[in-house]
């Protein structure tokens, strides 16, 4: 399969209702300094967004995704740090995903009740779906072997956090 550019991708993310999307899709890895701001506004938006959660949501499913999204991603922005440290890489702003992130923080903090809910849910999918597809494409060809141990280390969580989100959102939990 051939990768797809960086702008299909997110034109992917954005337009593919949330049951329609794959992970089939093939990615370029980023370069390092764009890659560790992909990272960094991940967990910054899930980090974020849960704490919106728990004081804006009742349902106890959103809850315990926030809960958990809370402290993985509060782990994986200080491996982020460290591995980002010892690789000396600089921060470049990936501003397809912050676009994503910032778009979706505006629904949330417009949103009440069960529409919170399902935004909450319906940008955890979207996220978590750009997240693991990145994370992959990373692991396997990106530059620096920290950033590379990095994105090895989130991949399977970011997958599981991706299939609990998609569980909650279809109303299978």
């Amino acid at each position: 399969m051939t990768p797809i550019s960086r702008r299909t991708f997110v034109s992917i993310i954005v337009v593919t209702p949330i049951f329609g999307v794959g992970n089939a899709h093939a990615v370029d890895a980023l370069p390092d300094a764009r890659f560790v701001g992909f990272a960094e506004t991940v967990n910054d938006f899930e980090i974020k967004s849960g704490q919106l959660a728990l004081t804006k949501s009742s349902n106890e499913l959103t809850r315990g995704y926030a809960n958990r999204a809370i402290a993985e991603h509060t782990t994986a922005a200080q491996s982020l740090s460290r591995n980002r440290s010892e690789a000396g890489v600089s921060m470049a702003p990936d501003e397809d995903v912050k676009k994503i992130a910032d778009d979706a923080m505006t629904r949330l903090n417009s949103a009440q009740g069960k529409d919170f809910d399902k935004a909450y849910i319906d940008s955890q999918v979207r996220l978590q779906n750009a997240a693991v597809l990145q994370f992959g494409a990373y692991s396997q060809n990106g530059k620096s072997g920290p950033l590379r141990r990095y994105a090895q280390e989130v991949l399977p969580p970011s997958k599981e956090f991706l299939e609990y989100a998609k569980r909650v959102a279809g109303g299978q939990l």
